[in-house]
């Protein structure tokens, strides 16, 4: 079988390769993989900033966004079921032994595409049915943005309820970056009514900025609002979403985030940046102001099966807006395009068949 793959740590070493195709054990499912999406990570990987290749390998398949459907079923999984692949394979702590394993405590843990494991750009894999999540037909073409949709789904989650310590309702939300991650962030919060806000380079005129606006949200031009200026002209910032990877920008927002508020990193800082920043006005400001700052990596099942919902709630709501985030489909022979990031692009899908 044809997979795409990368020598850990080198850049541009992204090729295709035939890979021995995988024979289901007693405990697992064959899957035959029907698309990819690549994000982030991926081009980041790509460009040798980090990746961990599976022990005794000195190659990593990429990808860790997926929809397959299993041509061998196995336990509660049948035939021709549509099926979402998890990233994270569990340590052995208290954590993973419990099922939450993207709350590992001593980084015992694997994740396919991205450390130890192989990801899901191949044409098949072989897998237990417990890291498998059934996938209704109805979002079927939306359904290779259950990863990221559960990434967000998770960050937001726990930011509302970190905001709970007080009685003050959640007014003004801000999502930075609109990325895919920070797109699917600003939809959750739009879906529960909340007043959202989503910044990033491009004009309002950009597709990124369209889709904001279609669906009540409001694109801030990041040339013309940048973020010490936003409290002073939105007001106080109860929920503030970093989905930038910027390390200046999630410092930025530490200083932004309003009185008791709640301030989720999502994005990962891949290199070594040193900032020189007033480190007594930031933690005078986190403390007076009762704020919070927190970091959200990887996922577990539930808010897998979470994100699912998700994304049939939001397509009821505003149908085909999910759709325009994939704005490019590839086949594994233009990999290479694939991986090249391009300022308007937010989500490119493989079509592996």
């Amino acid at each position: 079988m044809r997979a795409g793959v990368v020598t850990p740590g080198s850049k541009d070493t992204a090729r295709v390769i035939e890979m021995v195709e995988p024979r289901a054990q007693q405990d697992e499912v064959l899957v035959k993989v029907l698309e990819v999406g690549i994000d982030g990570t991926d081009l980041e990987i790509s460009q040798g900033r980090y990746g961990e290749a599976p022990t005794g390998e000195e190659f990593l398949v990429l990808g860790h966004e997926a929809l397959g459907q299993v041509e061998a079923g196995g336990g509660e999984l049948r035939q021709g079921d549509l099926v979402v692949p998890m990233v994270r394979r569990p340590g052995g702590c208290i954590n993973c032994r419990s099922g939450q394993y993207d709350m590992c405590l001593d980084g015992d843990y694997r994740e396919c595409g991205i450390k130890g494991a192989h990801g899901f750009l191949r044409e098949y894999l072989a897998e237990e049915p417990r890291f498998l999540v059934r996938v209704p037909e109805s979002v079927r073409h939306i359904a290779v943005l259950t990863e990221p949709m559960s990434i967000a789904t998770k960050g937001v989650m726990q930011a509302l309820e970190f905001h709970r310590r007080g009685v003050n309702p959640v007014e003004r939300a801000l999502v930075l970056g609109t990325g895919s991650l920070g797109l699917l962030a600003t939809a959750l919060l739009r879906f529960q009514g909340l007043t959202t806000y989503a910044l990033a380079r491009q004009p309002k005129s950009s597709l990124k900025g369209q889709l904001v606006e279609a669906i009540g949200a409001t694109y801030l031009d990041a040339h013309t609002s940048p973020i010490p200026d936003i409290p002073r002209e939105l007001g106080n910032l109860d929920l503030v979403i970093e989905a930038t990877g910027n390390s200046t920008i999630a410092f930025q927002a530490m200083d932004a985030v309003g009185v008791n508020g709640v301030l989720c990193l999502m994005g990962v800082s891949a290199g070594e940046k040193r900032l020189e920043i007033c480190a007594d006005c930031i933690n005078m400001s986190m403390v007076l102001g009762n704020k919070v700052v927190f970091g959200t990596v990887s996922s577990n099942r539930s808010h897998f099966e979470i994100a699912l919902s998700s994304l049939a709630e939001i397509e009821q709501k505003w149908p085909h807006w999910l759709g325009r985030l994939v704005t490019g489909r590839l086949t594994l022979d233009d990999l290479d395009e694939a991986l090249n990031s391009a300022r308007d692009r937010i989500k490119t899908v493989i079509q592996m068949s």
